[in-house]
């Protein structure tokens, strides 16, 4: 391959994605999923029998050139969610948050396990909690956006989603890095001397979680170093830049972690109190919205639009069961947790809602778990119905509920009648 026939289906890429993710902001649904989309467009070309097209665009360089610029870009996306995680919302919901992420992800978790057992009872343990884990995963994104237009962002319902929807991303990356080290091999081929029981799959992680936080403090003193001296340097981002790839190699290489934990996990180390974070947060997103996020979703399209039509009887039962489990399990989880904690059964139902909805994590989960071979690639077209589904029902369900509230609350009471 000619160094410049990667050109072609990069500018196809981002076209197409732009436009597509355009028009998915337009219908009030997530850019991602017009990324999704696109993907899937340009993977139907591989059904149009010319070889200069299949060569342009699946041909195995190609194919290698856009997986490597694909990977830097979950890297890139789940830095900049540790970046962007508030650890001081928190403190705001107190007890509540932490008891709607709990449910909120052992019922989705235990739903999944459950269905994947029934249906494939012979994949094994740890591939079936694999499949659970995948619908831990949340993105607010479009609950935030809903509730930012009808002005309830700040509401108790609002700061509760939003708190715990912090909490659910930690517990969800440190399910998948337990079950990832459980499985015994990981994607980049990680070292093996820890690895003859579980115990130790445990201490290795362990000791990585305990290493990051020590190298992560004293980075952020290098970095407030920084910031006085040069406030708004481009050295601040390119530093953070680095210390995100290393800590994802690390991780991946060395402690057989996840690698998207490592970029995460960096991200919350360097975020949160430096005065700094909003800037290389602004720079991440430039760098990885404009290029390497499309690819990543792109790619996931492209790569894996096979998959729709090779889904048997079978395996369409386990798939319709799997978005079911997606969907209610985080309704009931999310919403009950809500209950326990004295919300109105209105309001439980607005956390429940605004909680299941599903955008780029869960992918990154799932894509995570393929390469790992713990989950069967002929997921994806369910895992993109999750996306599809939650992302529609979500704000048609939200605005219905705070229509319904107004309704009630302009009726007048029978002394007024």
């Amino acid at each position: 391959m000619e160094a410049f026939e990667i050109l072609l289906p990069l500018a196809v890429i981002l076209l197409l994605s732009k436009l597509m993710g355009l028009g998915a902001h337009k219908c009030g649904m997530p850019a991602v999923l017009g990324m999704l989309l696109a993907g899937i467009l340009i993977g139907l070309l591989h059904y149009i029998p010319w070889a200069p097209l299949e060569n342009a665009f699946f041909g195995a360089d190609i194919t290698y050139v856009l997986s490597v610029m694909s990977k830097i870009g979950v890297v890139l996306i789940m830095f900049s969610a540790g970046l962007g995680t508030d650890l001081k919302k928190l403190k705001q919901t107190g007890i509540a948050a932490i008891v709607i992420t709990a449910l909120g992800v052992v019922v989705p978790m235990g739903l999944g396990t459950l269905v994947a057992f029934l249906f494939m009872p012979d994949s094994g343990v740890i591939s079936n909690l694999f499949y659970g884990a995948i619908l831990t995963a949340t993105s607010v994104s479009v609950t935030v956006a809903v509730l930012k237009e009808l002005g309830k962002l700040d509401s108790k319902v609002g700061t509760s989603i939003v708190a715990a929807a912090v909490i659910d991303d930690v517990i969800g990356i440190v399910i998948l890095s337990v079950l990832t080290g459980f499985s015994g091999g990981s994607e980049g081929g990680g070292w093996d001397w820890f690895n003859p029981g579980a115990g130790l799959v445990v201490i290795k992680i362990v000791v990585f979680f305990i290493a990051a936080i020590a190298v992560g403090v004293c980075l952020r003193k290098l970095f407030d170093l920084m910031e006085r001296k040069a406030p708004h340097n481009r050295r601040v981002p390119i530093i953070s830049l680095a210390a995100c790839f290393l800590y994802a190699y690390l991780a991946e290489k060395i402690f057989g972690v996840a690698d998207i934990t490592g970029a995460y996990l960096a991200g919350l180390l360097l975020g949160g109190t430096l005065s700094e974070t909003p800037y290389v947060e602004n720079k991440v997103d430039e760098m990885g919205y404009l290029i390497f996020s499309p690819i990543f979703f792109a790619f996931i399209g492209m790569s894996n639009i096979k998959y729709f039509a090779e889904i048997d009887l079978k395996f369409l039962g386990f798939g319709v069961a799997f978005v079911a489990a997606g969907l209610l399990g985080k309704l009931i989880g999310c919403g009950l947790g809500a209950k326990l904690c004295k919300f109105s059964l209105r309001e439980s139902f607005r956390v429940g809602i605004g909680m299941m909805v599903r955008a780029e994590v869960v992918l990154i989960c799932t894509e995570k778990g393929v390469a790992t071979g713990l989950v069967d690639a002929k997921i994806y077209p369910f895992v993109i119905a999750i996306i599809l589904l939650s992302s529609i029902l979500t704000p048609i369900l939200m605005k219905w509920s705070y229509k319904t509230e107004k309704k009630h609350e302009n009726k007048p009471s029978e002394e007024q009648i």
